[in-house]
């Protein structure tokens, strides 16, 4: 199984990744490992999608960061976003 996820950091980003073992990476951002989310602590996982294919999972991560991506994203997750 390979997972999209969703992050929502610190100051309001969103974190978009990928990933075939979402307990771990979310422990290695939780924990300070991931550079790019270690200084946007704490983080709170407020979405994740499962894919059988890597090749699906890591299309839809991609489209995810799109600016398209980001607007559909946002738009979906507006009720979780504006509670954290």
């Amino acid at each position: 199984m390979y997972f999209v996820y969703i992050l929502q950091l610190n100051n309001n980003n969103l974190y978009k990744g990928y990933t075939n073992d979402l307990n771990r990476r979310i422990n290695e951002h939780k924990t300070g490992k991931v550079k790019s989310t270690s200084n946007h602590r704490p983080l709170k996982l407020i979405h994740y999608e499962v894919y059988s294919l890597a090749s699906d999972a890591l299309r839809r991560e991609k489209f995810l960061k799109t600016t398209e991506g980001i607007r559909l994203l946002k738009q979906q997750l507006r009720d979780v976003i504006k509670y954290r």
